[in-house]
């Protein structure tokens, strides 16, 4: 979760015909634009200039490199000069990892009284990046496009919400998440093709049996669960009856039980996410709750009732939000309030809602699930905060994946919700409560989501782009007809 031990590389291309002097500038104007960027504010990850390329067999080179090195999320080419694209063809073949096409330009004012032919044969990008990015296009393969001079913020911010995208993609390389069980019996959208998932996500998603998992919980020792507790007392207003000598403590305990018994299993199989179905418990007190809560604040990703794709985004989505205010957290459109302020949606699910939404106090509480036939289980309760924010799906359409993402407004709660035991937020879909409703259902979207609080739409394009998948988008420009236009053009 540390974005900044990942590294982007900057590539400048120039080629051999305006002689080692022009070259040297270049180098020299590449090291200054990287270290600028590398030490802005609004740059999550580390900036490296690497290379200057003038050669076929440099580039190919600094391409393979690149896909070797560990902490290296993507390459961001810029031609200084104009540079044969030709001579790119081999390496952009060879590249695996997500490209930034930085269009830019050393000096940021034409120097009128001075300009001659040396000043026009060094600051060349202007054509230079043209015959690159043509060659892209020709060979279709996949990039961002940033365009401005490399001192301005919002150049720093493109770069930024895609090196975010590019960090949460190469957190998905290799990963591996476990299904405890298979998923909610006859629900059609938790399903998919995990082989598939695999060659196009680059992500692995296996089951074990529940009973793998009890044999974790059945081995934690009680000194481990009364120090867990000791960090519920200190984290949480406990309710009374949860607190040691209530009656419900029991349940407390066994909380604390399977929260460490889960965490177990999770670091010895070094896996990055889970998902669990209330229909298969056998050999479990009680549902998690308040474990996947904490352990999805902890950087898991999760999603219930066996939805594996929910949860391998929550956990890339938490890895593309590293550091930013807000958090991004599983989350199931509810209820609707259809009058109240034109229409609220009531996000929340039976207990799993993470805490990194929270705003205010968090109580934690014991409650019958009703569902299950299990203990009743103990969970986090809170209101999440206010503000600009956006769920996003991604579902499996047999022949295609997709990417569902509507832009909305969460609100404060415009009433108390005494009665209602579960953590949730509540918010206004873009552009209206009907139109995204209409639009969420037109395009296939899931009941499962992941919130965000601090990651803008522009970011999950990024990464759709670098997956190679559709991303449909639903905000406060949408308008039904034309949606329905735009979703066949799909097809």
């Amino acid at each position: 979760m540390q974005l900044k031990n990942n590294e982007l590389w900057l590539v400048t291309g120039s080629q051999h015909l305006y002689g080692q002097d022009i070259l040297k500038e270049v180098a020299s104007h590449s090291e200054v634009i990287s270290k600028h960027l590398n030490v802005s504010n609004n740059i999550a990850v580390t900036i490296v200039f690497k290379a200057m390329v003038t050669t076929q067999d440099e580039i190919s080179k600094f391409f393979l490199a690149a896909n070797k090195a560990k902490n290296c999320i993507g390459v961001m080419a810029w031609m200084h000069t104009f540079s044969p694209a030709k001579m790119w063809i081999n390496g952009l073949k060879l590249l695996d990892k997500p490209l930034l096409h930085l269009h830019t330009q050393y000096g940021e004012n034409i120097p009128w009284d001075s300009i001659n032919m040396d000043y026009m044969n060094l600051h060349q990008s202007a054509h230079g990046d043209r015959e690159f990015g043509f060659i892209c296009t020709k060979m279709k393969i996949p990039r961002k496009v940033v365009v401005g001079h490399w001192k301005d913020i919002e150049v720093h911010r493109e770069i930024d919400y895609w090196s975010r995208a590019a960090c949460g993609w190469k957190d998905w390389q290799d990963a591996q998440f476990v299904r405890f069980g298979d998923n909610m019996r006859q629900v059609a959208v938790t399903e998919g093709n995990k082989v598939e998932a695999q060659i196009k996500f680059g992500f692995g998603v296996n089951t074990y049996g529940v009973g793998d998992l009890v044999e974790q919980i059945n081995e934690v020792n009680d000194l481990a669960i009364a120090e867990l507790i000791d960090v519920y007392h200190k984290t949480y207003e406990l309710t009374d009856s949860l607190k040691k000598g209530g009656t419900s403590h029991h349940s407390l305990q066994e909380a604390a039980r399977i929260e460490l018994g889960l965490k177990n299993f999770l670091e010895e199989g070094s896996f990055k996410g889970f998902t669990n179905t209330f229909e298969d418990l056998h050999g479990m007190k009680q549902l998690p709750g308040l474990p996947v809560q904490r352990l999805m604040n902890a950087g898991y990703g999760y999603a219930g009732e066996g939805d594996w794709k929910t949860m391998a985004l929550v956990r890339a989505m938490k890895v593309m939000g590293a550091g930013l205010p807000g958090g991004n957290a599983f989350m199931e459109d509810y209820t609707y309030d259809f009058k109240e302020q034109a229409g609220l949606v009531l996000g929340a699910h039976m207990l799993e809602v993470d805490e990194c939404l929270a705003d205010g106090p968090i109580r934690c509480e014991v409650h019958p699930l009703g569902i299950g036939g299990k203990d009743d289980p103990v969970r986090l309760v809170f209101d999440a905060a206010a503000g600009p924010a956006l769920n996003a799906s991604l579902i499996d359409l047999g022949n295609k994946f997709r990417m569902v993402v509507n832009e909305v407004e969460a609100v404060k709660p415009p009433h108390d919700l005494p009665k209602l035991p579960v953590a949730r937020t509540m918010w206004r879909p873009l552009p209206d409560f009907k139109g995204a409703c209409k639009a969420w259902i037109l395009s296939g979207g899931a009941h499962h989501t992941c919130f965000s609080q601090n990651l803008n739409a522009q970011v999950l394009e990024d990464f759709c782009e670098m997956a190679q998948i559709e991303c449909v988008l639903i905000n406060k420009q949408t308008n039904i007809k034309s949606f329905n236009t735009y979703l066949k053009s799909f097809d």
